[in-house]
């Protein structure tokens, strides 16, 4: 049995990423600069779950900054 699990062989939640942990790997795999051990940790040790939603928060807000940047230029432009 592993250090980091319980006497049922589940993961302990002292393991569970932090806010900032979930975002920078959320970053990191957008632009494509997560490694592998990275990644293989992120899932051992965090729900799939928090990072599915990290994921989409990030796209939203992604998108939503494109478009206002392209708003914003094309109403320069006149």
């Amino acid at each position: 049995m592993n250090n980091n699990d319980n006497e049922n062989g589940q993961r302990s939640q002292d393991n569970q990423p932090g806010f900032f942990h979930v975002v920078l790997s959320t970053l990191a795999a957008a632009i494509g600069v997560q490694s592998n051990r990275n990644r293989e940790r992120d899932f051992r040790s965090g729900s799939i779950k928090t990072y599915v939603a990290a994921g989409i928060i990030f796209t939203a807000l992604f998108v939503l900054t494109l478009v206002l940047v392209v708003r914003t230029v094309l109403e320069r432009m006149g």
